[in-house]
């Protein structure tokens, strides 16, 4: 398995000035780094960057969402609908000039947008529309796609990994992916572990993310995290551990997740502390 870093503990938009974290997390001996690609003006921006992290030598993935309700997979408006297609477009075009392998996220509708019900089977159906579509186009691009659940309080289409076995059903699609994250699992399941079990068994587990139960350090909380990566060693998963931290350095994010207090002394502690602690977990099965 490899170890990975998501650089939204720094920034929602990575640039040349995130030179010195990216030395930093080779020299602590992560593989790769997970990078938001939410501005999508410039797919250049993300060659020149891809460049930089080859010559650093660190792999990457990336994390995407859905930016708003005018480009919303789930909205009844088509011309909504056609904004989401587009907007997803550009990202897989920017995710291939990084040279990034995997497209993770919750990109199926707008964080924090609820509509006050159940997910209906006309939001299902209009968003599995927009991910027939895309897909393929990622797959194309070299990306496999790993669409993360999000918990109840940030999402209302897909929270829990029996919904989102259902959703990777429906749309049957060769490429497609599920994302599982230790938080959103930790808020969601009955039993996490169990959860993570049946969603490997499903065929649709494509990427995870190492996350505690207060979005901290990995390892200073509660969340099963131990107890999951001695469940994906013994399923043969060979895939991603992508540490996913927030700190209240990105307002913006900070304010769509609920981070109204400090979590950890510094982003180098979650750094050397997680990637430790994951470690640790790694090297019980030689």
């Amino acid at each position: 398995m490899k170890i990975g870093m998501n650089m939204l503990l720094w920034t929602g938009h990575v640039t040349e000035e995130h030179v010195p974290v990216f030395e930093a997390l080779k020299r602590t001996g992560f593989d790769g780094v997970e990078v938001p690609v939410f501005d999508i003006s410039d797919p250049s921006h993300y060659r020149r960057l891809g460049g930089i992290l080859d010559d650093i030598g660190l792999e990457r993935t990336v994390v995407a969402i859905i930016p708003d309700e005018a480009s919303s997979p789930i909205s009844a408006d088509p011309a909504c609908r056609r904004a989401a297609a587009d907007h997803l477009k550009r990202v897989i075009d920017c995710s291939q000039a990084l040279g990034a392998t995997v497209l993770a996220g919750p990109w199926f509708q707008p964080l924090g947008v609820f509509s006050g019900e159940r997910p209906s089977e006309a939001e299902l159906e209009r968003c599995a529309e927009i991910h027939r579509e895309i897909v393929p186009l990622a797959k194309a691009a070299g990306l496999a796609c790993a669409l993360e659940p999000l918990n109840r309080f940030e999402a209302h289409l897909l929270n829990t990994c029996e919904q989102v076995i259902a959703y990777a059903d429906r749309l049957d699609t060769e490429g497609f992916g599920v994302l599982y994250d230790t938080f959103h699992a930790n808020i969601e399941e009955k039993d996490p572990v169990a959860a993570l079990v049946d969603l490997h068994a499903s065929g649709w587990l494509a990427h995870v993310h190492i996350a505690e139960n207060d979005r901290g350090t990995p390892g200073q909380g509660h969340a099963p995290i131990r107890e999951t990566i001695a469940a994906l060693h013994r399923l043969g998963y060979d895939g991603w551990l992508t540490i996913e931290a927030f700190g209240r350095g990105v307002p913006e994010l900070a304010a769509a997740t609920r981070v109204w207090r400090d979590f950890f002394n510094s982003p180098e502690e979650v750094c050397s502390k997680g990637f430790e602690f994951i470690s640790s977990c790694l090297k019980e099965y030689p």
